[in-house]
């Protein structure tokens, strides 16, 4: 009780906000995307966007052919470039975009987090998980992994 009494509130503010979207889902990421602009611009942060070419997700044939592979990650890369474009537009000023591949929550936390390094992750939930008491297997990987804070947003 003491400690709590002594204990004196202290601003936070974040200088790198981490923004992960998922290429298959805009749904769920809308609302952690408008949130994650809103924080950077309030606070004047570098805002990442990255989003996960989730390899899992393409059959055999499709995770052996090169153009396969290309034609996805070209269409992420695209998807992000809106993305990114539409939180300059709304005002932030610094953007970093970032592509990668694997499964989601271990490609973030192991390698995404540590290259950006935010004080912030903001996941989205996905939509069929949106009336229901989950988040989602990617988000709570990044949640219980991450050894920074992470806001998961409905």
């Amino acid at each position: 009780m003491d400690e709590l009494k002594e204990y004196k509130v202290k601003k936070i503010e974040y200088s790198k906000i981490l923004i992960c979207v998922d290429s298959d889902d805009f749904l769920s990421s809308k609302n952690a995307f408008n949130y994650a602009c809103s924080l950077a611009k309030h606070y004047g942060a570098e805002l990442g966007i990255a989003s996960v070419l989730e390899t899992g997700d393409l059959n055999i044939f499709q995770s052996l052919d090169p153009d396969v592979l290309k034609q996805r990650r070209n269409e992420i890369k695209e998807l992000l470039e809106t993305y990114g474009q539409k939180a300059k537009t709304y005002g932030v000023k610094d953007v970093h975009l970032m592509v990668t591949e694997g499964s989601p929550g271990s490609v973030i936390v192991e390698q995404v987090v540590p290259k950006f390094q935010p004080d912030l992750i903001i996941v989205g939930v996905e939509e069929k998980n949106r009336h229901r008491n989950t988040i989602g297997s990617q988000a709570a990987k990044i949640v219980n992994n991450s050894r920074v804070s992470v806001s998961v947003i409905r």
